[in-house]
């Protein structure tokens, strides 16, 4: 079947891509090119040996010319047919051409070869233009055969001869064209089909890639919001209750040891409750305020830091508990910086109602502070990331002994909007490299 109009003129292309295309297209279509040439052959050879020769040659002569185009087909047009070669496909042609010119110059039966010959010159040529050049130059052979043949002796003859000619070439060409145009829109549609079975498997792996990708962000951030914090309050208390005990006062490491059984425990429910993707351990059973007051009263068990909690009576209730996962996180993540960085002696957690059916979460230290131009760490990059995924806003303002305000805004439903008190999303904020 030809290519696109335009892509190639010659008869023997030597593209690369062209042969791979043709190549391609002929093996998905030669069982059903073989079976029509084996049964046209094979009528023509039963014509020819049924009705006597027209001219002097003897029947073996016709015979061997069809066992020649036989030999040619299996030798040449099959091999073009299944490797994609242009210049076996038109030494085939070429010997088609003669073997058909040889059977109608000897029989009036060999005109059955022309269906074999015409369909052929459009499977096997290389375009549009090929092809009715080829249709051409098979016409006025046979013809000028047929004229030949015929001995014709007047205008009106060679004018009918003529006229039969242009049938036939108008028709073949019709019948060629119509033919290759239905057959390169179905191996575009195929090759279509096989673009978008492609794409939409790069799409499922990118999207399978995503979302490992996406959860392993989530637990690691889960695990640092968790795990991280509870085993750093355990070698803190560890080593209080060592300086403790050096200092003789059993009393107070005792006590010290208690809080590191509590926090141990408390760390391994929240790796069940990360195994099983349930709520937070503090979440469990409780509001989010009184997991805050929990969460307030241990940091300060743990550090000495006086952790103030307000809560006021206007902050929105019936939080959905995705929500007061992102809050309690937050809260988690900021109070860890105050324990590492801050070296505050008080702190205040307020959670309050915020304009626009919000809630909004602020924790603020007297701590030393920070420079505004540190980097933002870890912590702070996750629990950024923890908010705007649920439509929040984060912002950290601080200056070098002046403390920290963390502050959250989270929409208490999925229509609200956030704007209020927060920088955009997605500015710089400060934090250092830890936090």
């Amino acid at each position: 079947m030809t290519a696109e109009p335009g892509t190639t003129a010659d008869l023997a292309p030597s593209d690369a891509s062209w042969r791979s295309d043709r190549a391609h297209f002929w093996a998905r279509s030669l069982r059903g090119w073989d079976l029509a040439f084996y049964a046209m052959w094979a009528l023509g050879v039963a014509a020819f040996l049924f009705e006597p020769p027209s001219s002097n040659p003897p029947v073996a002569f016709g015979l061997a010319t069809f066992a020649v185009l036989l030999v040619a087909y299996l030798v040449l047009g099959r091999r073009a047919a299944m490797t994609g070669n242009p210049r076996l496909a038109l030494a085939y042609l070429a010997v088609m051409f003669v073997s058909v010119c040889v059977v109608v110059s000897v029989s009036d039966t060999g005109t059955l070869l022309l269906f074999i010959a015409y369909s052929q010159v459009w499977y096997f040529a290389s375009s549009r233009r090929a092809g009715v050049l080829l249709t051409v130059v098979l016409t006025i052979l046979v013809f000028t055969t047929f004229g030949l043949q015929s001995d014709i002796s007047s205008l009106a003859e060679a004018g009918s001869l003529i006229t039969q000619a242009g049938i036939v070439v108008a028709f073949s060409m019709l019948l060629g064209l119509w033919v290759t145009q239905v057959s390169e829109q179905s191996e575009e549609r195929a090759e279509l089909l096989t673009r978008l079975e492609e794409a939409q498997a790069d799409a499922a792996d990118s999207h399978h890639a995503a979302g490992v990708l996406a959860e392993r962000e989530r637990m690691a951030r889960e695990i640092h919001d968790t795990l991280a914090q509870g085993f750093t309050s355990v070698i803190m208390l560890s080593q209080t209750a060592g300086a403790d005990l050096r200092r003789g006062d059993p009393a107070q490491a005792s006590e010290r040891l208690s809080l590191i059984e509590r926090t141990a425990r408390e760390n391994l429910a929240e790796a069940r409750a990360l195994v099983v993707a349930s709520a937070p351990v503090g979440l469990d059973g409780s509001t989010l305020v009184e997991a805050l007051e929990r969460l307030a009263r241990r940091f300060g068990q743990e550090t000495g830091v006086r952790v103030r909690v307000v809560a006021d009576g206007d902050a929105p209730a019936g939080l959905a508990r995705d929500r007061e996962v992102i809050l309690l996180r937050a809260a988690q993540e900021a109070l860890s910086n105050v324990r590492r960085h801050a070296k505050a002696r008080n702190v205040e957690l307020v959670l309050a109602a915020a304009p626009g059916s919000a809630v909004r979460l602020e924790v603020a230290d007297d701590g030393q502070g920070m420079d505004p131009a540190a980097v933002e760490g870890f912590g702070l990059r996750g629990m950024r990331e923890r908010v705007t995924s649920g439509g929040g806003l984060l912002a950290v303002t601080s200056d070098v002994g002046l403390g920290t305000r963390v502050q959250v805004t989270l929409p208490s439903g999925a229509d609200t909007d956030v704007t209020d008190g927060c920088v955009p999303r997605g500015e710089p904020t400060d934090g250092e490299e830890d936090r």
